[in-house]
C-alpha cells in the first residue's frame, strides 16, 4: 500500500490518500511472483476527508518504460597540463540516453459533476474508489535496475483540485517475462575445452589442460549448477580450480555501447601439484537471488555465464566461459529425475536397516551343496597338452571351466593348523 499525506494548500481536507493492490504480494515480486503480460490489475485508491472537499478529478495512471542514461568521459583539454599542453582529464562529456515505453494506461475513478458545475463536491469521511485494467498481451520485459539503467512499472493516483497542485502517491509494480527452462533450446548440455603453455618466452614449464561441461544451459533462482571437469596440471607450478557465475549487463544509447560485469557466485577447488590431475564430478555451485536473463530489450540486456577457470600462480588465468540463462518456470522433467533417483537410491539402500545377527551361522559344507557324482560329471579330465602356435590363437579362458566346482575348505571352528605352543606347568618345590 501507498500513501500521502496533506498535500500543499489542502487547509487540512485531505487527511490521506492511498493507493492499495489486492495482491500486494505480487505487486513487489514476493510470493506471488510479481505480472504478468495479460494479466489483471485491481485495486483502491483510499481518500480520507477532513471537511467538504471540491476536486476537478481523481484519474489513474499506470506506466513502464526502460531508460538508459550516462556521460562519457571527456577528451583531451587544452592547457590543462604543464607548458599548456593537452592532457586527458577526467570529468562530464557527451551524455548518453535512451528510453523504451512498454505501458501507458490512464482512467478517471470519478464520476462526472452535476450539470453546469464544474467541480464535484466531497463531503468528509472515507471514500474508495475501486480500479481495475488489464496488461498489454504484448511480451512485458522484466523489471530490472542496473548499473545505468532500469526497466520500472508502477501504478500511480492524481487528485485534481482547483487553484491547489496536484497530490499524487504511487506504488511500483513488479513485471515477470517467463522464461521456461524446459524449452529444448535450454535443455542441451554445453562443453568446453582449452589448454594453456606456463612459461615465459622459451624457458616454459608444460601445459595446463582444461574440459568442462554442465548439463544444461538454462536454470532458476535457488539450483544448483553440478560441474564437470577434467583438469590436468603438466606445469611446474601449483594451481588452483575455480568457478564463478558471472552477470553482464549491456546498455545501449545514440549507437554507444556500456558494459557492467559482476560476479554473483562462486566456488573454489582443491589445489593440484605439479604433474598431477582432478576430476570434477559434479561440484555444485548455487544460484544465488538475481534478476532473470533481460534478451528482449532493445536498450538493455542482461545475461549470464558460468566461467570455470584455473589460477596459475605468476601467469594469466586459464578460463572456459560457457552461457547461462536464468528462467522463471523451473525444468521439471530434471527435477522429477532426480527426485526418483533419490527415491530409487533410497529404497536401495533400506537393507542397512535390518539387524544382523549376533552370532552368523556357518556356511554349508560343500559336500550339502554339491554331491559326488555332480561333481565328477562336472570336472572334465585335464586337457591334453596343444601346440604352442595353437595356443596362441585360442582363448585362455576356454580352459579354465576345470576350477568351476573346486571345492572350498571346510568350515570348522577348530583351528586346523594351530601353532605349536609348548605349555608350561607350574612346577612346586616343598623345601
Amino acid at each position: 500500500m501507498a500513501a500521502a499525506g496533506p498535500g500543499p494548500g489542502a487547509g487540512g481536507a485531505v487527511k490521506t490518500l492511498a493507493l492499495v493492490l489486492e495482491d500486494e504480494a505480487r505487486r513487489g515480486g514476493g510470493g506471488g511472483g510479481g505480472y504478468c503480460s495479460g494479466d489483471t490489475v485491481s485495486g483502491q485508491v483510499l481518500l480520507e476527508l477532513a471537511g467538504p472537499l471540491p476536486l476537478r478529478g481523481l484519474r489513474l495512471e499506470a506506466a513502464g518504460r526502460a531508460r538508459v542514461a550516462w556521460s562519457e568521459s571527456s577528451g583531451a583539454v587544452a592547457g590543462a597540463g604543464t607548458w599548456g599542453m593537452a592532457v586527458r582529464a577526467p570529468g562530464p562529456g557527451p551524455r548518453r540516453e535512451a528510453e523504451v515505453r512498454y505501458l501507458d494506461i490512464r482512467q478517471s475513478l470519478l464520476r462526472d459533476p452535476p450539470e453546469g458545475e464544474e467541480n464535484l463536491i466531497l463531503l468528509d469521511g472515507r471514500h474508495e474508489f475501486p480500479f481495475s485494467f488489464q496488461l498489454p498481451q504484448e511480451p512485458l520485459v522484466t523489471s530490472f535496475t542496473g548499473k545505468y539503467g532500469s526497466i520500472q512499472y508502477y501504478v500511480k493516483a492524481v487528485l485534481e483540485r482547483p487553484a491547489v497542485p496536484d497530490q499524487s502517491v504511487q506504488t511500483e509494480l513488479q513485471i515477470i517475462s517467463h522464461i521456461d527452462v524446459s524449452s529444448p533450446a535450454l535443455l542441451t548440455p554445453v562443453l568446453r575445452s582449452q589448454e594453456k603453455m606456463v612459461g615465459c618466452w622459451f624457458f616454459t614449464s608444460g601445459p595446463v589442460s582444461l574440459s568442462a561441461k554442465i548439463e544444461r544451459k538454462g536454470y532458476c533462482n535457488g539450483e544448483a549448477i553440478p560441474i564437470y571437469a577434467e583438469i590436468e596440471n603438466c606445469s611446474s607450478r601449483l594451481i588452483v580450480p575455480k568457478a564463478a557465475i558471472f552477470q553482464t549487463q549491456t546498455y545501449l544509447a545514440s549507437g554507444k555501447t556500456k558494459t557492467f560485469r559482476q560476479m554473483v557466485a562462486n566456488v573454489r577447488g582443491n589445489h593440484i601439484a605439479s604433474g598431477s590431475t582432478d576430476t570434477w564430478n559434479g561440484k555444485t555451485l548455487k544460484i544465488p537471488p538475481v534478476s532473470p536473463s533481460i534478451l528482449d530489450c532493445c536498450i538493455i540486456r542482461v545475461e549470464y555465464s558460468l566461467a570455470v577457470y584455473i589460477h596459475i600462480p605468476g601467469a594469466k588465468k586459464l578460463m572456459i566461459e560457457m552461457p547461462l540463462v536464468i528462467g522463471t518456470i523451473p525444468c521439471i522433467g530434471f527435477s522429477s529425475r532426480n527426485s526418483s533417483i533419490t527415491s530409487q537410491f533410497s529404497m536401495d539402500m533400506s537393507w542397512l536397516a535390518l539387524t544382523m545377527p549376533e552370532h552368523p551361522e556357518a556356511p554349508p559344507n560343500y559336500a550339502d551343496v554339491v554331491s559326488e557324482e555332480e561333481f565328477s560329471r562336472h570336472v572334465p579330465a585335464y586337457p591334453p597338452p596343444i601346440d604352442c602356435e595353437e595356443q596362441l590363437c585360442c582363448p585362455v579362458f576356454a580352459y579354465i571351466q576345470e576350477f568351476r566346482f573346486q571345492p572350498p575348505p571346510l568350515y570348522s571352528e577348530i583351528d586346523p593348523h594351530p601353532a605349536d605352543v609348548e605349555e608350561v606347568q607350574p612346577v612346586s618345590f616343598m623345601i
